[in-house]
C-alpha cells in the first residue's frame, strides 16, 4: 500500500538530489519486489531525474517505479539521529545513451529536522488504520494492534494519574481525623468511589474528545497529554470506551449512593451531584467546558473542594468548616496547572478541532506569566491559611515544593514550541502537585501524632 504523498513532486525531487545515489525499486508481474542501488543526477530545471539502467535488469516501462533516498546517523549509546528519507515515483523513459529518466508524479518524504519522529508516527495513523482495514478485508478476520491486559488497562485508563484523586481525598480524610472525625470503612469506600469517578472521567474524556475530533486533530501526543490514543491506535473501539466510561461511572455512582446511606446529609449530596455535572461537563455537550477555556476551573474545582471538602463531608457526618476548604485551595491551582501545562503541546491540535483552551487563547509569554501567577498565588495560600490560624503551622512542608515549581517555570520558554521536550517538564508539574498534596497529608499526620502524645503543644498561631 502506497502512503498518500506528503511532498509535491516538485518538493521531493528537490530532497532527491541532496542524495548522490538511491535506491530503484519496482514490482515484477510475479509480485516479487526488485531493489538496486543507482546513481542519480537531478535536473530540477527540467524535473526528471535521471539514472545509469541496472547491469542485468530490464527496469519495467510499463510500470510504475520508486527511487528513495535516505540518510541515518548511529549515534552509539542511544540509537539514531538526522534520519530523512524521500521516494519519488513515476514511470521510467529511455535517455540518452544508456541512461533512463523518470518524471516524478508523486513523493513521499520525512525528515527528522522538520518533523519530529513522533509527530511523523501519529501522522501516519491513519494510513495504518487503512492498512489493517484492508488486511482484515483480505483475510476475512480482524486484524490490528494487540498490547497486554495490564498495559492496555493502565494506557487506557490513565491509572497513574488517580494521584490527582487520593491527594484531595486523603487531604480531607486527615484533616477531618484531626477535627476528631474518622471511620475507616467510609474512609475506604471514599477513596474507592473517588478514584472510580475519576477513572470514569479519564475514559470518559478520550470518547468525547474522539467524537468532536480533538484528539484525532492532535499529532503531537506525550505521556502526560493528547489523551490515552487508544481509540485513535485501534487498541479499543470508541463503543468499547463508552461502555467503559459507562460501567466505571456506574461503579462511582454505586458507591456514591452507599457512602449516602452510610454517612447521608445534604452537603454529601450537593457535592455529589455538582461534582457529576463538572466531570461529565468538561468534555461533554452541551456544557464542553474545556472547549470553552473552563478546564482549569473545572479541574480546579473537581479535585479540589469538591474532592477534599466531599471526603471531610463524609468523615463528618455533614459538617462543613474553613479550614478544609482552604487546605484545597493550593491542592486546587497546582492540580490545575497540570492540565494548564498538558495543555500546551496540544494547542494547535485543539484549536484546529475548535477546543479553545487557554494556551489556545493566548500567546507564549501570557501563557507561562500565567503559570507564574498561579504557582505564587498557590503558595501564598498556604502561608496566608498559616498566618490566619486556619491551617496548621506544619503545613509549611508544602512549600519544599517551591524548587519544583521553579524547574516547571524555567523550562516553559525554552521547550514551549518543542513538545517533547516539555515532557520532562510536565513531569515534573506532576510532582509539583504530588509533593504539595502529600506534605499537606504528611503535615496533618504530624498533627494527629503530636496532638496524641504532647496535646498542649500549639500547632495554629491563634
Amino acid at each position: 500500500m502506497r502512503p498518500t504523498p506528503a511532498v509535491s513532486p516538485g518538493d521531493g525531487l528537490a530532497k532527491l538530489a541532496t542524495y548522490p545515489y538511491a535506491v530503484l525499486t519496482w514490482v515484477e508481474p510475479t509480485g516479487y519486489p526488485v531493489s538496486v542501488a543507482v546513481e542519480v543526477e537531478v535536473d530540477l530545471a527540467a524535473g526528471t531525474v535521471r539514472f545509469e539502467r541496472p547491469a542485468g535488469l530490464a527496469v519495467p516501462m510499463e510500470r510504475e517505479i520508486s527511487l528513495t533516498g535516505s540518510h541515518i546517523r548511529p549515534q552509539p549509546g542511544y540509537g539514531y539521529d538526522e534520519r530523512r528519507h524521500v521516494t519519488v515515483w513515476g514511470h521510467a523513459q529511455p535517455a540518452e545513451g544508456d541512461r533512463l529518466a523518470v518524471t516524478p508524479s508523486s513523493a513521499w518524504g520525512w525528515d527528522e529536522a522538520e518533523v519530529p519522529f513522533f509527530e511523523y508516527s501519529e501522522r501516519s495513523i491513519g494510513k495504518a488504520r487503512r492498512y489493517f482495514d484492508a488486511l482484515s478485508r483480505e483475510r476475512g478476520t480482524p486484524v490490528k494492534p494487540r498490547l497486554s491486559l495490564p498495559f492496555l488497562v493502565l494506557r487506557t485508563t490513565r491509572l497513574p494519574f488517580l494521584s490527582a484523586t487520593i491527594v484531595p481525598v486523603v487531604l480531607g480524610i486527615v484533616i477531618a481525623a484531626s477535627h476528631g472525625f474518622f471511620d475507616p470503612l467510609t474512609a475506604i469506600l471514599t477513596v474507592i468511589g473517588a478514584c472510580l469517578v475519576q477513572l470514569a472521567i479519564n475514559v470518559s474524556n478520550d470518547v468525547f474528545d474522539t467524537a468532536q475530533g480533538a484528539d484525532d486533530a492532535n499529532v503531537t501526543p506525550t505521556r502526560f497529554s493528547g489523551g490515552s490514543r487508544v481509540i485513535q491506535y485501534g487498541l479499543v473501539s470508541f463503543r468499547g470506551m463508552a461502555a467503559l466510561a459507562a460501567g466505571l461511572y456506574a461503579g462511582g455512582a454505586l458507591v456514591g449512593l452507599l457512602l449516602l446511606a452510610l454517612r447521608g446529609s445534604p452537603a454529601l449530596l450537593a457535592i455529589g451531584v455538582l461534582g457529576l455535572i463538572v466531570g461529565l461537563g468538561y468534555t461533554a455537550p452541551p456544557l464542553k467546558l474545556v472547549y470553552r477555556g473552563l478546564g482549569e476551573f473545572a479541574v480546579a474545582l473537581g479535585f479540589g473542594p469538591l474532592m477534599l471538602l466531599g471526603a471531610y463531608v463524609v468523615q463528618s457526618g455533614g459538617t462543613l468548616a474553613w479550614e478544609p476548604f482552604v487546605a484545597s485551595i493550593p491542592v486546587a491551582l497546582l492540580v490545575a496547572l497540570i492540565l494548564y501545562v498538558n495543555e500546551i503541546p496540544d494547542r494547535r491540535g485543539d484549536a484546529h478541532a475548535g477546543k479553545r483552551t487557554l494556551p489556545v487563547r493566548f500567546g507564549r509569554q501570557a501563557v507561562i506569566a500565567g503559570y507564574r501567577i498561579a504557582v505564587i498565588a498557590a503558595y501564598a495560600a498556604i502561608v496566608a491559611g498559616v498566618l490566619s490560624g486556619t491551617l496548621p503551622v506544619t503545613a509549611l512542608l508544602a512549600l519544599l515544593a517551591i524548587p519544583l515549581a521553579l524547574r516547571v517555570s524555567n523550562g516553559l520558554e525554552p521547550n514551549y514550541d518543542n513538545p517533547y521536550g516539555l515532557m520532562a517538564i510536565m513531569g515534573v508539574n506532576i510532582q509539583v502537585h504530588l509533593v504539595a498534596g502529600v506534605a499537606l497529608v504528611v503535615a496533618y499526620v504530624a498533627v494527629l501524632v503530636i496532638h496524641a502524645v504532647a496535646p498542649g503543644v500549639p500547632l495554629f498561631l491563634r
